[in-house]
């Protein structure tokens, strides 16, 4: 019987000091008028060329937010690198926005392990930090700060039995 590969990293494949790129993904204005509309921000600055134009970045900005929740995807969705450990986003610490994100910017997500560590309460998983710098198409970072991921140190049930299914 012919075997699967393995969709990304398990917690075996892990260790500190690993580094990861994401696929880029470019901001278009639907992005800022979708965003805008989820979260209710129809700030000027996201959302009036006029407005925009008399600021000090000259033109539309995207929201702060939605860089982060792309940053977000783009690491853990787009790239499937730990389909079969992640478990749960624990949190973000040390968040800076560090410059804008325009229209028409690709953005793409450099991280790195920076710790992993066993959980104390749970033997079957760990948790694993992780230094992450959003940057644009001229490697400018756009925001960094660390993002803390809960991890499987046995691969996850559903997704290891749905690639053998095959």
């Amino acid at each position: 019987m012919d075997q699967k590969p393995r969709l990304g990293y398990r917690y075996e494949d892990l260790h500190e000091g690993m580094r990861f790129r994401s696929p880029g993904r470019t901001i278009t204005d639907a992005d800022l008028i979708a965003f805008a509309g989820l979260t209710g921000d129809f700030s000027e600055l996201h959302t009036s060329d006029v407005y925009a134009r008399a600021s000090q970045f000259g033109r539309r900005v995207a929201h702060g937010m939605l860089g982060l929740a792309y940053a977000h995807g783009l690491m853990w969705a787009r790239t499937g690198e730990l389909r079969e450990t992640a478990i749960a986003f624990l949190g973000i610490s040390d968040w800076k926005f560090v410059g804008p994100i325009f229209v028409g910017d690709t953005i793409f997500v450099n991280y790195t392990l920076a710790e992993l560590r066993d959980s104390r309460s749970r033997p079957t998983q760990a948790i694993a930090n992780f230094d992450v710098e959003l940057v644009n198409q001229d490697g400018a970072v756009l925001q960094r700060g660390r993002k803390a991921l809960l991890v499987s140190k046995v691969p996850l049930a559903a997704v290891a039995a749905s690639t053998a299914e095959g």
